[in-house]
């Protein structure tokens, strides 16, 4: 059995989203697929590659107890291999509380993991696993996320769907809107790393600690949202970039990501995506554009047609 789940951007609505607020967002064309192979043994033998296809995480657990038996983490960054085994029992577990019959098989199975983006670049590592967990389980991938994490699932929507998407959340549900975005200026768009990735947990508890209203802020950026797909200059899209920027900075009270690393860029306009602080930066520009950033030691600089399916 395979099974394939693609990353995410979000493009607007970041913290809002948590609230209300329609996001655009957009699966990437790096995701992570997941493939399961029984065995004899009543055992479950995991090993999670990277895009390099080197093992950077194997566990062994065992089915006739469900517990683990043993595990190695061939990395020196994000915790220890006990903590991600035991982040990934329980996502197991939360699968087969879901679903009971899940993993009720005789003998047992390999599974593999193959991401084919860095594990850096936080295009959804976990998204993408918890979204193939549930497919193989059978059970509901919101539900499992939320569950297991917090979060607002847009990342879940985009690993389900291979085209652009208004995500919202009415009533504690997800409601998923594919949409039609095709910016006439894709070539002036570009998708900059900013070299670390960023926990997404602590941006939402920033955004937590304020315990202030947003409505006006979540309608005004719906509206935004709703721009992005109706815009036909860069000029204006780089006034919706701006603005926004300017929204989520007042609520979140950090710097705008240009005026804190890029107050000389002058090609165009930067825009946060996700948790402020880390990941990608959508940036507005022409052919100069990589080389600015490359000169600042920004290294991976992807255009729109590169990143996005």
């Amino acid at each position: 059995m395979n099974y394939y789940s693609n990353g995410k951007l979000l493009l607007t609505g970041e913290y809002l989203v948590l609230d209300g607020a329609k996001a655009l967002a957009v699966p990437t064309k790096f995701g992570q697929d997941l493939i399961v192979k029984t065995i004899k043994e009543p055992q479950l033998i995991w090993g999670s590659f990277t895009n390099k296809g080197q093992c950077w995480f194997e566990a062994v657990i065992d089915l006739t107890k469900f517990r683990l038996i043993s595990t190695t983490f061939n990395s020196d960054k994000e915790g220890s291999a006990e903590q991600i085994a035991e982040t990934l029992l329980a996502i197991l577990t939360e699968a087969k509380r879901l679903n009971p019959n899940f993993l009720k098989i005789d003998g047992g199975c390999v599974v593999k993991t193959n991401l084919t983006f860095s594990r850096s670049w936080g295009l959804g590592s976990s998204s993408t696993l918890i979204n193939s967990i549930a497919s193989w389980a059978n059970v509901d991938a919101f539900q499992l996320l939320w569950n297991s994490f917090k979060g607002s699932g847009y990342d879940i929507a985009c690993a389900q769907n291979d085209r652009p998407i208004f995500y919202q959340i009415e009533n504690k549900k997800p409601v998923v809107e594919q949409v039609e975005f095709h910016p006439t200026f894709k070539e002036n768009i570009f998708f900059v790393y900013l070299n670390q990735k960023q926990d997404s947990k602590e941006g939402i508890a920033k955004f937590r600690e304020s315990g202030r209203n947003f409505d006006k802020e979540i309608q005004r950026i719906s509206e935004i949202s709703n721009e992005f797909l109706e815009v036909k200059s860069i000029t204006d899209f780089d006034k919706l970039m701006k603005e926004h920027e300017e929204i989520i900075a007042s609520i979140i009270k950090m710097k705008p990501v240009k005026e804190k690393l890029f107050p000389d860029y002058e090609l165009g306009e930067i825009k946060s995506l996700g948790a402020w602080g880390g990941d990608f930066v959508m940036v507005t520009g022409n052919e100069q554009t990589p080389n600015y950033f490359k000169n600042k030691g920004f290294d991976t600089v992807l255009s729109y047609q590169q990143i996005i399916l």
